[in-house]
C-alpha cells in the first residue's frame, strides 16, 4: 500500500464515520524490519491495513489499537524483546473516533442553551428532537439538524451502531414529551448518557410512566436525573454548563482501564 492510498483509505474511513486506529514508527533501535515512519491502521474488528514490523510487533499494535479505541486515548507502545530480533520500536497509536452524538429534546430554553453550547465544542454532533409544531423555533442552521417527535424511533434505527452505541441525550422539553422521549431512546439503543431534567417527583412519575410502556426498570436507573452537576445554576446557560459537566464526567468515569 503506497503512501497515497493509505491516506486515502483512512479518509475514507473518516468520511463514513468509522473508528479506527492510526499506529506510527516514531522510534526504531537495532535490527528490526519496521522503519521509521511505517504506519497501519487498525479498526474495531482487528483487521489491519499497512505495515508496523513483522508478526510480533503486528500482533502487540493491533491490541494495543484495540484498547485505544476502547479507552479513546493515544499511547505510545514500546516493543521490546517480544520477538526473536533484538531490536526495539516505539509505535504511536492514535484513535480515530466519530465525534459523538448529543440528542436534545425539546424547545425550551435549557435545550436551546445546551444546543448553542455543545454545537461550540469539538467532539459533538447535535441533534434536535421536537415536536412538529416547535421546528419553527428552531434557528436555521438548528433545524437542518432536527428530528420529529414522531419520527424519533425510526431515526434511532437508522443510526449506525456504532453511534448508537455512543450515544448522549438530555431530555430537557420538560413536561411535554419526556415520556415519548425516554421510550424510544431505550428502545432503540443503549445510550452511554440519558439526562432528565425535572424535579425528582416529576421524573418519578415520568420514569414510572415509561415502566409501564414496556421499558426495563434496569436501564432506566440509568437515567440521570436531575441532569447536570449541582453547581448551583439557575439560569438556561448555567444549566447547560452544568449538564455538559456531568456528561463529560460521566464519559470520564466510564473509560476502561488501558489492556482491559
Amino acid at each position: 500500500m503506497t503512501a497515497r492510498e493509505f491516506f486515502e483509505r483512512a479518509a475514507e474511513l473518516e468520511r463514513a464515520r468509522t473508528p479506527f486506529a492510526l499506529a506510527t514508527v516514531v522510534k526504531r533501535d537495532g535490527p528490526i524490519s519496521s522503519h521509521l515512519g511505517d504506519r497501519a491502521i487498525v479498526l474495531a474488528d482487528g483487521r489491519m491495513h499497512g505495515f508496523v514490523g513483522g508478526s510480533c510487533s503486528r500482533d502487540i499494535v493491533r491490541e494495543e489499537g484495540l484498547n485505544a479505541l476502547r479507552s479513546g486515548e493515544a499511547r505510545v507502545v514500546q516493543i521490546q524483546g517480544e520477538c526473536a530480533s533484538e531490536g526495539a520500536v516505539d509505535v504511536y497509536v492514535e484513535p480515530h473516533l466519530p465525534s459523538r452524538m448529543l440528542v436534545i429534546a425539546g424547545a425550551t430554553p435549557v435545550a436551546g442553551a445546551l444546543a448553542r453550547l455543545a454545537s461550540a465544542l469539538d467532539g459533538f454532533r447535535v441533534v434536535r428532537v421536537v415536536e412538529p409544531a416547535e421546528m419553527h423555533e428552531l434557528a436555521e442552521a438548528e433545524a437542518e439538524h432536527a428530528v420529529a417527535l414522531d419520527a424519533f424511533g425510526d431515526f434511532l434505527a437508522g443510526v449506525e451502531p456504532v453511534d448508537r452505541a455512543r450515544l448522549l441525550t438530555v431530555v430537557a422539553s420538560q413536561g411535554h414529551y419526556d415520556e415519548d422521549v425516554l421510550e424510544a431512546l431505550f428502545k432503540g439503543s443503549e445510550p452511554a448518557y440519558a439526562g432528565l431534567l425535572a424535579s425528582r417527583k416529576r421524573a418519578a412519575e415520568v420514569l414510572d410512566e415509561v415502566r409501564q410502556r414496556g421499558v426495563e426498570a434496569e436501564r432506566l436507573a440509568r437515567v440521570h436525573n436531575p441532569a447536570g452537576l449541582d453547581l448551583g445554576a439557575r439560569l438556561p446557560s448555567g444549566v447547560a454548563v452544568s449538564i455538559l459537566a456531568e456528561i463529560v464526567a460521566t464519559l470520564a468515569a466510564a473509560k476502561p482501564e488501558a489492556g482491559k
